[in-house]
């Protein structure tokens, strides 16, 4: 049974991170996932997660079509296919305290990254290398957006086009997630972590509305900042929050 308080919290968390989504195109799904963590088992917040971010990328889309580079997506479709293939093939599914790490390093790995190694999404072979590895990522720690901009962010592309272009692969990323763990898994999530009709329907509808009200606030405030705002900022938040996961993460390990 969901209690009116956490009902309250999840709304108001989900247009809090879509706002913040729509603004830097990432960070938001961090927050999110790890709020979900907290009070949700692995399985169902995954669910939940996907069905959320889903609708907030898919909305943000929607809302920045016109900026979308279309160009880049068919390679990523096929890279992220793979990927889903690969996953499904040994049916796994991570604990909590893994998802937690995954989900902190994911930001600290791109920004890791020498700086020879130009991960530039517009190149060549780029969409299929960046929809392989995001697709595993997000399967494995519930969001990838941190390691999903390092392929952005040495791009010619603006702010606009970054934020449309990864709404569209991130959608499709969460997606891919709602059917793996949803269809592809689920018998061994259900013995693992119990059945995931545990949440009631109606929370699922609950979110759609409130990641559409928080990406549209998030989208006007995207047009009245600067390109070297938006990468500044993205930077410093998305390294922040990872601390945090991490250490929440290793907290859980050794408990």
């Amino acid at each position: 049974m969901v209690s009116a308080g956490l009902t309250a919290l999840i709304a108001l968390t989900v247009i809090a991170t879509a706002t913040l989504s729509g603004i830097f195109g990432m960070a938001g799904g961090i927050v999110l996932m790890g709020m979900f963590l907290v009070v949700l088992p692995v399985s169902s917040a995954m669910m939940l997660h996907g069905t959320t971010q889903a609708v907030s990328n898919g909305y943000r889309a929607f809302l920045t079509r016109d900026h979308i580079v279309w160009p880049v997506l068919g390679l990523y479709v096929v890279g992220a296919v793979l990927s889903l293939a690969a996953l499904s093939a040994i049916s796994f599914v991570p604990d909590k305290a893994l998802v937690f790490i995954c989900v902190g390093s994911v930001p600290f790995a791109a920004a890791a990254l020498p700086a020879r190694f130009a991960l530039d999404i517009t190149k060549p072979g780029m969409p299929m290398i960046c929809g392989f590895i995001i697709t595993l990522i997000n399967l494995i720690a519930g969001v990838a957006g941190p390691l999903l901009d390092a392929f952005f962010v040495k791009s010619d592309l603006t702010r606009h086009q970054v934020v449309a272009t990864k709404a569209v692969t991130q959608t499709l990323s969460h997606l891919l997630k709602l059917v793996y763990f949803g269809v592809l898994v689920r018998q061994v999530v259900i013995e693992a972590n119990g059945d995931l009709t545990t949440l009631p329907w109606w929370l699922y509808l609950m979110v759609i509305p409130c990641a559409m009200i928080g990406t549209t606030v998030g989208t006007k405030v995207l047009d009245k900042i600067s390109d070297t705002n938006f990468r500044k900022w993205s930077q410093w938040i998305i390294l922040t929050l990872g601390a945090i996961c991490i250490t929440r993460g290793i907290t859980l390990w050794v408990s």
